[in-house]
């Protein structure tokens, strides 16, 4: 596939323009010194980054292959082309086969305790003690990933059930030295204040949601180099949990719906702190696939400019997340106006994967 125009690439913390006309291929991207017809031209980037989807999971739990094929094409067609799946039920390496689809590194499946997360979805573990050796298994069966369940609703308080951890300290500790010994990684989904100490701690890679962080938490995750999925569209539905949970669980139907309200000041004081955050949707259950649109429009009304915000979305988190280089394996989205500057964030024109229109 021959591209002319403008790679939008990595510069230092940056999007660095090159210019020419490029031949692509399922080995990369390389400069062509002769004129050659173009297959499509415009502005280029090297593909979004999902790092937050469930890929077989829909709102009524795991989904047969037919919907996990649309989901994952719903991704393709609004220009994601790289996604790490946060846990699912169900075997998807089916993708793996596929040269049209974008690339997916799995984490397994959820780990969580008894009625402490979404039925159906994750091992639920009787002993919390069995943590790090399940840990391990996930990791052995992933992609570099291991997703465990930091904090849910525990409803066995009654009408004083609120957020609560799942794990014990020491338990977390051993958990991700068993997942890093493996050359794995550990992300977590903690939306409470009081869980994220226990994951710095334990010296966790990546934390989804982060939607009780205090700034002193967010100094320390900066400091660590922690990655941050901050899943704006998914705290905007923060007020419907709170409806769900109404008179029955009050208080944890108040802690939702004051982190909902803190949701711009806490984006904000992260920035500040200089977290590291990646992009990711939490598609899959609560959203639909496809939707890295939406989310992106979310971080631009909260202040990210469109260059920094499609630096991050496109470039840094493939790196953040173990995707390679930009362009590696010849993957691309083409625009026909330059991304920077069109009013709203649109679908790319044009979709390569491994080198091939798609």
């Amino acid at each position: 596939m021959i591209f002319s125009g403008t790679l939008l690439t990595e510069g230092e913390g940056a999007l660095r323009e090159e210019r020419g006309t490029f031949r692509v291929t399922a080995k990369g991207i390389s400069r062509l010194r002769e004129n050659h017809p173009p297959d499509c031209c415009g502005f280029a980037l090297p593909g979004f980054v999902d790092s937050h989807a469930h890929i077989g999971i829909g709102s009524a739990g795991p989904v047969a292959r037919e919907e996990q094929e649309a989901q994952i094409l719903a991704q393709r067609d609004t220009g994601v082309l790289a996604i790490r799946d946060c846990g699912s039920p169900v075997d998807t390496r089916w993708i793996d086969d596929r040269a049209d689809l974008p690339r997916l590194k799995r984490a397994g499946r959820h780990i969580a305790r008894p009625k402490r997360y979404i039925r159906s979805l994750p091992i639920d573990l009787e002993n919390p003690h069995d943590l790090p050796e399940e840990a391990a298994r996930q990791a052995r069966v992933g992609d570099g990933w291991v997703k465990l369940v930091g904090d849910w609703i525990d409803r066995s308080l009654g009408a004083d059930a609120d957020l609560r951890p799942l794990w014990d300290r020491k338990i977390l500790v051993d958990a991700v030295a068993a997942v890093h010994d493996l050359g794995a990684k550990v992300t977590v989904h903690a939306f409470a204040h009081e869980t994220i100490d226990d994951l710095l701690e334990a010296g966790v890679d990546d934390i989804e949601h982060a939607s009780g962080m205090d700034e002193d938490q967010a100094r320390e995750i900066a400091a660590r180099g922690v990655l941050v999925t901050p899943t704006l569209l998914q705290i905007e539905l923060f007020t419907d949990f709170a409806a769900q949970a109404g008179s029955k669980y009050p208080v944890y139907a108040h802690r939702m719906l004051r982190m909902f309200k803190e949701r711009h000041e806490r984006f904000a004081m992260m920035r500040e702190a200089g977290v590291r955050l990646v992009m990711g949707t939490d598609s899959g259950g609560y959203q639909e696939h496809g939707t890295i649109g939406a989310e992106c429009a979310l971080w631009e009304a909260e202040g990210v400019s469109r260059e920094e915000l499609l630096f991050i979305a496109a470039i840094r988190s493939r790196v953040d997340l173990g995707f390679g280089a930009p362009y590696e394996g010849g993957d691309l989205i083409v625009f026909s106006e330059d991304p920077r500057t069109t009013p709203i964030f649109s679908v790319p024109d044009s979709v390569v994967v491994r080198g091939e229109l798609r």
